[in-house]
């Protein structure tokens, strides 16, 4: 069995996607015009995106001198493997994360094949967020390799944002041997935006007073929260850039975009209202793993599942979290897929509990339409394990893996 997405990387895309459905669901500031063009006027915060560069690679650089100056992708080498990350060296080839393993080795036919130490990964993880920790308690970790910090008021008393930064990439460097790259802004959209101009090793300021200008000038298709499909939207829309899209009324972009209308008309603007926030529950955790072989029988799809359970359970342990809604995804041959989720009154309180509900919803499937090539089990509705669980809530499924 060839591994896919496992727990760290699906915390990356778990707490992104929680991220933006929150932007999503933030309503425009009703005190700003749509054809202002001036910067929202309320109190300046300081907000500090810190991104590794090339982080499970860098470290495995790092560790194995051999590999350095080389083309290197953390993930599987087999037939189905994908990428879990790349190297810079790597890049150059076009290769990324999430990219077939076969397609990144036809891309770069030199390229090494690390399989992925994630123990290693969350000790140097922990090892950064100590740092962060001497500057400010507001920290949002997204995954792993990045966080947001409000250092508005800091431990400190430094006043310059920059120099923040700067401090903690060096302080990283030296207790870690790796850098990073960071974004400083007035607001969480800024501050990830920036982190990606001046990658690896480097940092980029944009103020309250370019903010705007810089958000014009920007591609959508670049945006944090525009995907392909959508910039594909836009563009039959006329919205190429961030000017063409301040350029559209709120109700326009709410009529043809629903509730994402509202966070493009706040961002065209340079507008993001959303804090950075430490204590923010994470919405699921899933795993999931795609087999060497195609799989028709149930019983031995059954027994594929626990494995992947038992993942998703000692991290909720791990954390002291449990959910009340498990999902299970299947992705089938022709890369079609489909997912079914079942929700109970309160928290799931073993492993077998939810073992046995992940094989009732995949006996619903079964017989399988197709071979199946992949499965993915995911809790939700998550709160901390000793908390009582609302049965009003809506589920919050993560479809996402």
């Amino acid at each position: 069995m060839q591994s896919g997405t496992s727990i760290p990387p699906d915390e990356a895309a778990a707490r992104e996607a929680a991220d933006l459905a929150e932007a999503l669901a933030s309503p425009a500031p009703e005190t700003i015009p749509a054809e202002n063009t001036e910067p929202y006027d309320v109190p300046v915060r300081k907000i500090i995106h810190v991104d590794m560069d090339a982080f499970y690679a860098s470290v495995e650089q790092r560790d194995n001198p051999e590999l350095r100056g080389k083309p290197v992708a953390v993930g599987g080498s087999a037939a189905r493997g994908v990428v879990a990350a790349a190297s810079y060296e790597a890049r150059v080839f076009g290769v990324h994360s999430a990219m077939a393993s076969v397609t990144a080795k036809r891309k770069c036919p030199d390229l090494i094949f690390v399989k992925p130490r994630f123990e290693v990964y969350r000790s140097v993880s922990q090892q950064i967020r100590e740092i962060f920790a001497d500057y400010t308690p507001l920290i949002e970790p997204l995954s792993l390799d990045e966080a947001y910090l409000d250092v508005t008021e800091n431990l400190k008393g430094m006043e310059i944002a920059t120099e923040i930064a700067a401090e903690i990439r060096a302080r990283i460097f030296a207790a870690t041997g790796l850098t990073a790259s960071a974004g400083i802004s007035y607001n969480k959209f800024l501050a990830k935006m920036a982190s990606d101009q001046r990658k690896p090793n480097g940092q980029f300021v944009i103020t309250p007073k370019n903010g705007p200008a810089f958000v014009e000038a920007l591609p959508v298709k670049k945006f944090h929260g525009v995907g392909p499909a959508t910039a594909e939207r836009m563009k039959k829309h006329g919205i190429e850039t961030g000017l063409d899209l301040k350029m559209k009324p709120l109700a326009y972009l709410q009529q043809h975009f629903g509730k994402s209308g509202a966070y493009f008309h706040g961002i065209a603007r340079g507008i993001d209202e959303r804090r950075v926030r430490p204590d923010r529950i994470r919405k699921s955790v899933g795993a999931e793993d795609t087999f060497s072989e195609d799989i028709s029988d149930l019983t031995r799809a059954e027994g594929e599942l626990r494995p992947l359970a038992e993942k998703v359970w000692r991290y909720c342990e791990a954390h002291d979290i449990s959910g009340k809604t498990v999902t299970v995804k299947i992705k089938y041959a022709d890369f079609t897929q489909a997912t079914r989720a079942r929700t109970l009154p309160s928290n799931f309180g073993r492993i077998e509990d939810i073992l046995a509900v992940a094989d009732q919803l995949l006996a619903t499937v079964h017989p399988f339409r197709r071979p199946v090539r992949l499965l993915g089990v995911t809790l939700s509705s998550l709160t901390s394990a000793g908390a009582s669980s609302d049965s009003g809530d809506e589920p919050q499924l993560d479809f996402g893996l």
